[in-house]
């Protein structure tokens, strides 16, 4: 253990990421094609690499007194690019990064910037993480990122095995175990589809769940709810409106969260799908969804409200982070399962903002929870790639591989990207926990000490989320931080949301950093 971060040393090589006789077969391959000598490409594939130097710690400890000052000029003008007015008008360059190292960006006006919401949730391992340098071995190997869906290679599927191990809380290295659970027909998660962004993997899930109604080809069997109208059950805001989740930004998922309103209508209104919300940890919606929904068809021709209608998925995240970081109860997630167990619902959990930020890679698990899908992304490969990943059970492998998949989503080095991080993340699940934990509690005591001006903390660990009584006070109170050089924000662009200001520190966050940024946060709570 490292005696001054409390981080354990991670030193890996790319032959012990993907296996040493594919990282041989990877070097006389590379022989083959450039002459180069197989002997001294084995030893660079051999070549361990410190995932997170101590002295890269210090040094990034020793800048926080600098965060908010401008440690370089300027920069000269920049391209105002060609975006759309929305895009434009929510643009800030003088954020725009110039260079980035660990927590830290400097933006074009040369001021230095601390990463506390961690690049919008990309950087979990913070900018510059020296275990990525495996990504460049593997390059100069001559390991490829392109390649086709119907030629995953090796690093990719060690990948999909890697992630149904740890899905379902499998011991390192039982590879008996690992293969019996992905035979199994159902309750595991054994199935991995590679896709590039997040939206792409609940796209996925959602339209594995829309195939139990609606055939996908015209050679597919008949579905086994054929007839039936779907019903979409999705987490609300407090008033019970479809304002609360986020799962995408595809057209059918956006509609989930009340966008295309017009187009949800009228395909409610023939019948072809409905999205019902229900408030936040209020049990009795849930029941009164299943009690509404769960509804079979009368006899005789199947028309119009004779069709019946069946709830086709459950789809929540853990953290609401794009509603005030709600946090939902155990026991209000644990009811929501047990009654789509009883009903033949699969649950569609969304762990793309959650996602590594867990000790042990995800929230689900510490909940106790064993959904039929869960969707990731953003944190495990760190930034470097868009790459997202859907984990769901036999039981639901319903599609063709022309149903889910894009035009190329089993890129090698983003699948070796998860590999790094999922390694460092794995040998520190105690520190990690740890560290979140102080933040919370640091967050806790400003609450106490403020509480004509905070309500409560929400969140979860280095996710978490101060709450104020009044949204001008939060706004005021990300703008001082923001003068200040930390990345933090109000939530403000929906029309009923509590009134928060969003934190998510990098994984790789010291107590150093945490005191720093909380005696930051005090003092903009002082002057409020």
């Amino acid at each position: 253990m490292a005696e001054d971060t409390g981080f354990t040393p991670v030193r890996r090589s790319l032959s012990d990421l993907i296996g040493q006789d594919h990282a041989e077969a990877v070097c006389a391959a590379r022989s083959a094609l450039t002459g180069e000598s197989v002997s001294d490409l084995v030893s660079e594939a051999k070549r361990p690499i410190e995932f997170l130097p101590e002295a890269m710690i210090r040094s990034q400890v020793a800048m926080l007194d600098r965060v908010g000052s401008r440690v370089c000029p300027h920069a000269p003008p920049t391209s105002q690019g060609a975006s759309s007015r929305a895009f434009n008008a929510a643009t800030r360059t003088e954020a725009a990064p110039l260079s980035t190292f660990g927590w830290f960006r400097v933006g074009e006006d040369g001021r230095l910037n601390l990463i506390t919401k961690s690049e919008h949730y990309h950087a979990p391992l913070g900018h510059a993480f020296p275990g990525f340098e495996l990504l460049d071995v593997a390059r100069r190997l001559g390991i490829p990122n392109a390649t086709h869906n119907s030629t995953r290679g090796h690093i990719t599927r060690r990948l999909e095995r890697e992630l149904v191990r740890v899905a379902n809380g499998l011991p390192d290295g039982d590879a008996g175990a690992l293969d019996a659970a992905i035979a199994a027909d159902t309750g595991k998660l054994n199935r991995v589809l590679n896709l590039e962004t997040g939206s792409l993997a609940v796209e996925a899930a959602f339209k594995m769940c829309l195939a139990r109604f609606y055939a996908h080809d015209l050679a597919g069997p008949t579905p086994k709810h054929s007839g039936r109208v779907p019903v979409f059950i999705v987490m609300g805001d407090d008033g019970g409106r479809p304002f609360g989740n986020y799962h995408g930004t595809t057209a059918l998922v956006q509609a989930l969260r009340g966008l295309w309103p017009g187009l949800t209508q009228e395909l409610e209104d023939r019948g072809l799908m409905r999205v019902c919300a229900v408030r936040p940890n209020v049990i009795a919606d849930l029941d009164e969804a299943f009690d509404r929904y769960e509804r079979p068809p009368k006899p005789g021709p199947a028309s119009g409200s004779d069709r019946g209608t069946k709830i086709a998925a459950f789809l929540h995240e853990i953290v609401m982070m794009n509603y005030g970081a709600r946090v939902l109860d155990r026991e209000y997630l644990r009811h929501a399962y047990e009654l789509c167990a009883r009903h033949d619902v699969p649950v569609v959990c969304d762990e793309i903002q959650s996602c590594l930020w867990a000790p042990g890679h995800f929230l689900f698990r510490e909940w106790g929870l064993l959904p039929d899908f869960v969707a990731l992304g953003k944190g495990f490969p760190g930034g470097e790639y868009a790459a997202s990943r859907i984990l769901f059970s036999a039981a639901y492998d319903n599609l063709s591989q022309f149903g889910a998949l894009v035009t190329n989503g089993q890129e090698e080095i983003a699948s070796l990207a998860y590999l790094v991080t999922m390694a460092w993340a794995s040998a520190n699940e105690g520190p990690v926990r740890r560290l979140g934990d102080l933040y919370a509690e640091r967050l806790g005591d400003l609450v106490d000490r403020h509480p004509r001006v905070l309500a409560t903390v929400e969140g979860s660990r280095h996710m978490s989320a101060l709450r104020f009584h009044d949204l001008a006070a939060a706004q005021r109170f990300a703008r001082t931080l923001n003068e200040r050089g930390l990345d933090i924000s109000a939530q403000t662009y929906k029309a009923d949301c509590p009134p928060v200001v969003l934190t998510k520190l990098p994984i790789t966050a010291t107590e150093e950093m945490i005191r720093f940024v909380v005696d930051r946060m005090a003092a903009a709570l002082k002057a409020l």
